[in-house]
């Protein structure tokens, strides 16, 4: 039997998920923008509520295109409160609008990409977890890292925000040493 972190259960989307994407190193700066807002999205929720509409809010979001969404005013914040595809929140909405300007203005630099990846030197730090009683909700780099996201305009990018999204986008290798994902993004 193929053993996985506890947190992904036995739900199909979620066992997929676990096995072909989290903790998988992800390099595309427009990618690592949609998991971040699709992190900040899952506050107060469980992520398989977001996984079950991310292709809803891939759509209304025409594919987190953060120069589309930049442009955006209240015209789109309403029409996305009607969308039941996404989950409904002004603050979430209108956070998105900003950190997609947050994120263009990071993007002139480095790019987005860069501008993260340099917080762990470009490779995935490894972290050896026995079980998931181990696993933190956040650390003191996802503090630092959400202080500076902070900085540059991002909301709902808090260190615990910060820490599932460095884990998912395999910032972190928090699979546990026991799944059959860990050896693989050692």
């Amino acid at each position: 039997m193929t053993e996985r972190c506890a947190w992904c259960g036995t739900d199909p989307l979620y066992v997929q998920y676990h096995d072909t994407e989290w903790g998988v190193p992800e390099r595309d700066a427009r990618a690592l923008w949609e998991k971040l807002i699709l992190d900040g999205f899952q506050a107060g929720l469980a992520w398989i509520t977001i996984l079950k509409k991310r292709e809803g809010f891939r759509a209304a979001f025409q594919g987190f295109d953060p120069e589309v969404i930049a442009r955006w005013g209240e015209d789109e914040v309403i029409r996305l409160l009607g969308d039941p595809g996404i989950v409904r929140s002004r603050a979430k909405i209108e956070a998105t609008i900003g950190n997609a300007r947050a994120y263009l203005r990071i993007a002139e630099g480095d790019g987005f990409d860069q501008w993260l990846w340099r917080y762990v030197d470009g490779a995935p730090l490894q972290t050896n977890l026995r079980s998931m009683a181990d696993v933190p909700g956040f650390t003191p780099l996802s503090e630092r890292i959400s202080k500076d996201l902070k900085k540059a305009g991002f909301r709902f990018a808090g260190p615990t925000i910060v820490y599932a999204f460095m884990q998912a986008v395999g910032m972190v290798n928090d699979h546990v040493v026991t799944c059959h994902r860990h050896a693989a993004l050692s």
